[in-house]
C-alpha cells in the first residue's frame, strides 16, 4: 500500500522545518533540530520526522526528568517551533498531513508522532523496538495506535520522493532523496550523516559505526551519481543558510 498510496504524484515543494536549537554537551555544539514537509503537485503532504516533545517548550522540567540534560540542553524551542508550530506557519494543522515519515525514534525526531492520526512510514527494524528508542534508558513515548507501512528496503513513495534505510546511527534509520522541479535532487541525510565531521570521527555516536560508514558511502555515492543538494542532519556550519518555512525549495 505504501508506494501505491502517492502513485500518480511528483514531489513539487520541499519545506525545511526549524524545531528548534539545541546546546550539545554544554557547548560541545548547537544543533538545529529540522524536520521536512514533502508538497506534491497533486496536493498530498508528506511530514518527515516531528520533532522534539511539545511538552517541553511550555515545561522544560519534563525534559530534565527525562534525563536530557545528560546529553545538552534547548537553548531555542518554543511553540512555534513545535510539529503543529511550524505547521501553522504553513496554514496547516496535523489534520492536513496525509503521510508521516519517521526517519527513526529518537527524542528529536519523535517527539510529535502521537498528535498525527495518518498513516506512519518507518522501516520494519525501527518498529521493532518495543517503544521508540527516544534517549538513554528514557522510554516514555508508546508507538501510537495508528496505521503503519513498514519497509526494509528503497521505497519511492511517489515521483521525486524516495525512502532509503541507512542504518547505523540507529538499526532502522531512514534517509530519503527528494528531486524537485527547479532545485533538483536533494538528499535529506538526517542522522546517517549527522555533521560533516562525522565520518573523521567514525560515527562515535553510532549505534553501529560499521553500519554508519557504509550508508554514509552510500549517500556520498548518490550525491556524486545526482548531484543532489545534501542536507546534514545536524550540521552547525549549515543550518543557518537553510531555507526555512515558510519559505521552500520546488
Amino acid at each position: 500500500m505504501t508506494p501505491s498510496l502517492l502513485q500518480g504524484h511528483r514531489a513539487r515543494r520541499l519545506y525545511v522545518l526549524d524545531f528548534g536549537l539545541f546546546d550539545v554537551r554544554n557547548g560541545e555544539r548547537i544543533i538545529g533540530i529540522a524536520g521536512y514537509l514533502v508538497e506534491t503537485d497533486r496536493g498530498a503532504r508528506v511530514l518527515i520526522d516531528t520533532g522534539f516533545p511539545p511538552a517541553y517548550a511550555t515545561d522544560p522540567g519534563i525534559a530534565d526528568r527525562d534525563g536530557l540534560p545528560r546529553f545538552g540542553r534547548l537553548i531555542d524551542y518554543s511553540p512555534r517551533q513545535t510539529a503543529e508550530g511550524q505547521l501553522a506557519v504553513l496554514g496547516l494543522t496535523p489534520a492536513d498531513i496525509d503521510l508521516l515519515v519517521l526517519s527513526h525514534g529518537h527524542i528529536d525526531h519523535v517527539g510529535s508522532l502521537p498528535r498525527f492520526a495518518c498513516p506512519v512510514v518507518m522501516t520494519a527494524r525501527e518498529r521493532a523496538d518495543p517503544a521508540p528508542s527516544y534517549f538513554g534508558a528514557a522510554r516514555p513515548l508508546a508507538w501510537p495506535d495508528t496505521t503503519y507501512h513498514l519497509i526494509d528496503a528503497d521505497t519511492v513513495l511517489c515521483d521525486g520522493l524516495t525512502l532509503i534505510p541507512t542504518p547505523g546511527h540507529t538499526a532502522g534509520h531512514l534517509s530519503a532523496l527528494v528531486t524537485l522541479p527547479d532545485t533538483g535532487p536533494v538528499i535529506l541525510a538526517i542522522d546517517a550523516l549527522n555533521r560533516i565531521s562525522e565520518p573523521a570521527e567514525r560515527f562515535a555516536d553510532s549505534a553501529d559505526p560499521v553500519a554508519s560508514q557504509t550508508s554514509a558511502d552510500r549517500l556520498f555515492a548518490l550525491q556524486r551519481e545526482t548531484g543532489a543538494m545534501l542536507i546534514y542532519g545536524h550540521e552547525p556550519s549549515q543550518w543557518p543558510g537553510l531555507r526555512k518555512a515558510p519559505a521552500s525549495y520546488g
